[in-house]
């Protein structure tokens, strides 16, 4: 069968099932399932006869949500807590992974912008880290201790007080969506050129592995969290500039609800880069490099694997599993 006609024959199906799946309640969960089965052996054929075609990506993509919907309740899902982390939120990852690779383009453009600027600009990196810091920083450098000024308050005092911000700057990253995700480019470029400069000012006075180890500890996960709620950020936005097949307050509602659940995976990442800040990070000079680097690598190993990995694992065990239904 041709693609044409095989879309022609099946397009009314799709479209009804489209419009159930974004519906807050399921009227009759047992047709909606149904009619899954159903789609899923569209997919299957699909797949088959038209791998190339942009009809596998939007059954796939509707596949996942239909399984996002009629499944979370199953009664076998004892603890909802673990489905919500471990199925939800991944099913979305893959959904909005587009956006997720925005946001990382847009960081690391930022990053190369603050490098080069410091690099051919002496005054930039005062510019951006302030008199005072670099200042108070290049006294540290001298006595031997350049990130002295992280070590600085008690150890609860400093995860307390370096969470909240941190979630304060996520939290802005993804309010700042409604801009049409101006506003939270604005925020990756902000962090971004920031960092740039940051990490050349510790490579010009040549303690970039102690600046490493006294910051990247926490850094890993800190940086890695901004940049996911970034994409967040951009989901909003795209909800209000691209509303596709829903009215554009509907699609505002839906990446503001999906955004919300991805915030919420990243806050546990936050608070344990807090944690490692407040608790591990002022003795990072002091620590061997090797067990720095196992730390900096593994936290960054763990977050990448969840955002990154994990969600296409989950995706293609869903497509797989319910293909052979």
């Amino acid at each position: 069968m041709r693609e044409i006609a095989f879309i022609k024959q099946n397009k009314e199906k799709w479209l009804r099932f489209e419009s159930a799946i974004n519906e807050k309640n399921i009227a009759h969960p047992e047709e909606l399932s149904k009619l899954y089965l159903h789609l899923i052996n569209d997919l299957a054929f699909a797949q088959t006869y038209y791998k190339k075609s942009k009809l596998v990506v939007y059954l796939n993509h509707l596949t996942i949500l239909a399984f996002q919907k009629i499944y979370k309740s199953k009664k076998e899902d004892k603890n909802r807590l673990l489905h919500f982390f471990m199925i939800d939120v991944p099913l979305l990852l893959y959904s909005y992974k587009k956006y997720i690779y925005y946001s990382f383009v847009i960081f690391g453009l930022s990053v190369a912008i603050g490098l080069i600027s410091a690099i051919y600009d002496d005054s930039f990196v005062r510019l951006i880290l302030s008199d005072g810091y670099v200042n108070e920083t290049l006294e540290n450098i001298k006595n031997g201790n350049p990130t002295a000024v992280y070590k600085s308050g008690s150890n609860w005092g400093s995860f307390i007080g370096i969470t909240f911000n941190n979630l304060y700057v996520g939290l802005k990253a993804f309010v700042l969506g409604v801009t049409g995700g101006i506003g939270t480019a604005y925020v990756l470029l902000q962090n971004g050129i920031m960092l740039g400069a940051f990490q050349y000012f510790f490579a010009e006075q040549g303690v970039l592995l102690q600046s490493i180890k006294g910051i990247w500890i926490h850094g890993a996960m800190e940086i890695f969290a901004i940049v996911i709620e970034g994409a967040v950020g951009l989901i909003l936005g795209a909800s209000i500039l691209f509303p596709n097949t829903l009215t554009r307050v509907d699609s505002f509602k839906k990446g503001m609800r999906n955004g919300i659940k991805i915030m919420i995976a990243t806050f546990p990442f936050t608070i344990a880069a807090g944690f490692l800040e407040g608790f591990v990070s002022r003795y990072g000079n002091s620590m061997p490099t090797f067990l720095a680097l196992v730390i900096i690598l593994g936290t960054l190993s763990i977050i990448a694997y969840y955002f990154l990995i994990y969600p296409f694992k989950i995706a293609k065990k869903v497509t797989s599993d319910f293909t052979l239904v």
